[in-house]
């Protein structure tokens, strides 16, 4: 409990550090004079790096430990954090590229370690509800205070300047790296055999068929909420700019708070065995019907910000009990020998499922409207139903 406490206190800093730099580069290049477009482009290297991060983390957590490997991830977003402290003449696109690369490997270096570690933290005869409750509550908590991060960036942001909150939040991430470095045991996660770089793939069948249905559930989510929906806040609804971030602040906050109660909503909080792969079917068949429902009751000429409101809200409880059920799946079926190499590999596919999505909500807005965004994404839901067929009978 101690181990887990002090892994989860050290994500939950990380996270805030995450959330608030996004938002303090969000608003400060929008002041400095950049265009949305030149804004989102600073993110596409955080993303990408993303993908190669997840796939090589894996394999570096079981070689090295996933203790040393979170620490790293730590490191790397205060290194991060520094860089953006430099004067404006040196904050070109490319140098901030730069930088949000490494918050980017920084981020799901942190990410894989946490979530790899739960299981190993766990005594060999534990239940599965109660792996499943630990798994939620990491995953759950981590969302809410990426949100409350927003919070954080902008207010710091008004108190200290952007230099000034940079600060801050590097040295505050820097002392938990001390003291997480000091509890956590060394070698946690390590294999005794040490794997060759090829086996970064998983190759157990159940994982690759949730690695892809994790793929096109988040690339449906992104679809419509990276861009579509806040320009879609801002340029028709007439919302102003903080109005637009604080609400997607609170959504994102609520999320995390529905997928740390997942396993007292879905019933399993008192149960000995966890949700099971048609648990994983069932949510995402449900979650497609709403992007659908959205979009038709938009052409239908209904009142668009309360149709768009009510169904992001729903689509948000929805989506976090599905990403509940996916975090403890990815967990539960992988074996102690083989949990970073198979985290790892799974969050690859998360995060080429994010980077996706973002690309494709800027083009699909773009020539279709929110309304073609809400349909992709529900085309998208249905692929990750259809490829969750494979696993619902286990």
């Amino acid at each position: 409990m101690r181990n887990y406490l002090v892994v989860t206190a050290g994500y939950w800093a990380f996270t805030l550090t995450d959330g608030a730099i996004r938002m303090l580069v969000v608003l400060y290049f929008h002041l400095l004079g950049y265009s949305p477009f030149e804004v989102a482009m600073l993110f596409i290297f955080y993303e990408f790096f993303g993908i190669v991060t997840n796939l090589v983390g894996g394999w570096l957590g079981a070689r090295v430990g996933l203790n040393l490997t979170m620490l790293v991830g730590m490191g790397l977003q205060v290194l991060a954090l520094m860089m953006l402290t430099v004067p404006d003449l040196w904050l070109s696109v490319g140098y901030v590229m730069l930088a949000q690369a490494l918050s980017g490997i920084a981020k799901d270096l942190n990410k894989m370690a946490a979530k790899a570690s739960v299981k190993l933290f766990l005594p060999a005869q534990a239940s599965d509800s109660r792996l499943f409750k630990w798994v939620a509550v990491l995953t759950g908590s981590k969302n809410a205070l990426k949100g409350l991060g927003f919070f954080v960036g902008a207010g710091l942001m008004q108190w200290l300047g952007f230099r000034g909150a940079l600060m801050v939040l590097a040295s505050g991430l820097f002392c938990a790296l001390l003291v997480s470095a000091w509890l956590l045991p060394s070698g946690l996660g390590k294999t005794k055999a040490k794997p060759a770089f090829s086996q970064v793939f998983a190759t157990q069948p159940l994982i690759n068929w949730l690695a892809a249905a994790r793929f096109f559930l988040f690339g449906a989510r992104d679809i419509w909420f990276v861009v579509a929906l806040p320009v879609y806040f801002y340029a028709v609804l007439g919302w102003e700019f903080v109005t637009v971030g604080s609400f997607m602040a609170v959504w994102i906050m609520g999320y995390g708070l529905i997928q740390a109660s997942a396993p007292l909503i879905l019933g399993h909080a008192d149960r000995a065995r966890g949700p099971n792969g048609f648990a994983a079917l069932t949510w995402v068949v449900v979650l497609a019907l709403v992007p659908a429902s959205i979009a038709m009751l938009l052409s239908a000429g209904m009142q668009p910000d309360l149709v768009v409101v009510i169904g992001l809200l729903v689509f948000g409880v929805v989506f976090a009990l599905n990403s509940a059920v996916h975090s403890y799946l990815i967990v539960a079926w992988s074996a102690h020998d083989e949990m970073a190499k198979n985290v790892g590999f799974y969050y690859m596919a998360n995060a080429g499922g994010r980077l996706t999505g973002t690309v494709l909500s800027g083009l699909i807005y773009q020539s279709q409207g929110l309304i073609g965004c809400l349909w992709w994404s529900s085309f998208m839901l249905g692929l990750a139903g259809l490829i969750s067929i494979r696993f619902s009978r286990v």
